[in-house]
C-alpha cells in the first residue's frame, strides 16, 4: 500500500511560482513511476506531468512544457513539481499519483492517489 500526500499548493499572482511535492509512504516508492494531474471545475482530471522510477524520462502535457518542471528524490521518498509563469488556466486541484511498472500519462492506469493541493493563479 503507497500514501500520498500533497503540499505546497496557494494562491499566486499570474507570472508567479509554486513548487508542490508529493510525499509517499511505504518501501518501494523508488519502484514506481510517479504522476502529477490536476481538475479544474466542471472538467474532467487531466495529465499535467510523469516521471519513471529514477528520474530519467519525464514527460508534460503541451500546455505546461517549458513552464513545469517534475522531479523526485528516491531518498526523501518525494516528488516535485516546480511550476513557474504560471497562468490562470493553471488554477486547479493538483494530485500526485503513483504506479507500478513504465511511466505513462494515462490517468486510469495509475493505482494510488493522494487527496490533491489547491492551486489558485489570479490575473
Amino acid at each position: 500500500q503507497v500514501q500520498l500526500v500533497e503540499s505546497g499548493g496557494g494562491l499566486v499572482q499570474a507570472g508567479g511560482s509554486l513548487r508542490l511535492s508529493c510525499a509517499a509512504s511505504g518501501r518501494t516508492f523508488s519502484t514506481y513511476s510517479m504522476g502529477w494531474f490536476r481538475q479544474a471545475p466542471g472538467k474532467e482530471r487531466e495529465f499535467v506531468a510523469a516521471i519513471n522510477w529514477n528520474g530519467g524520462r519525464t514527460y508534460y502535457v503541451d500546455s505546461v512544457k517549458g513552464r513545469f518542471t517534475i522531479s523526485r528524490d528516491n531518498a526523501k521518498k518525494t516528488m516535485y513539481l516546480q511550476m513557474n509563469s504560471l497562468e490562470s488556466e493553471d488554477t486547479a486541484v493538483y494530485y500526485c499519483a503513483s504506479r507500478k511498472g513504465v511511466v505513462v500519462t494515462t490517468r486510469h492506469e495509475y493505482d494510488y492517489w493522494g487527496q490533491g493541493t489547491q492551486v489558485t493563479v489570479s490575473s
